[in-house]
């Protein structure tokens, strides 16, 4: 799980899953079925490196600051109007 916490920023969603299956939450270690209500997290916003976890260690985790988003980590990039604009 060294990767999963190497990231930079994170996203976040809802997870839905009807698979039976059983996941280890990577922030607590503890087990996360599947069928309960729990979230997915990104690194960087990669999904090959994704990982489902408990909805309350999400927030515990951001309540620390240990799971920044990209809109706190990278300033947002310019909307469409204002790289127009640029241009001319």
């Amino acid at each position: 799980m060294a990767q999963f916490s190497n990231a930079r920023w994170y996203a976040v969603r809802r997870a839905t899953n009807s698979k039976p299956a059983t996941y280890t939450c990577p922030l607590c270690g503890r087990f996360l079925p599947a069928l309960s209500e729990h979230a997915l997290v990104l690194p960087d916003g990669d999904p090959a490196r994704r990982r489902h976890v408990h909805t309350a260690c999400v927030v515990k985790a951001r309540r620390a600051g240990r799971l920044p988003l990209r809109d706190e980590v990278e300033p947002p990039r310019p909307g469409l109007l204002a790289r127009m604009l640029r241009r001319a």
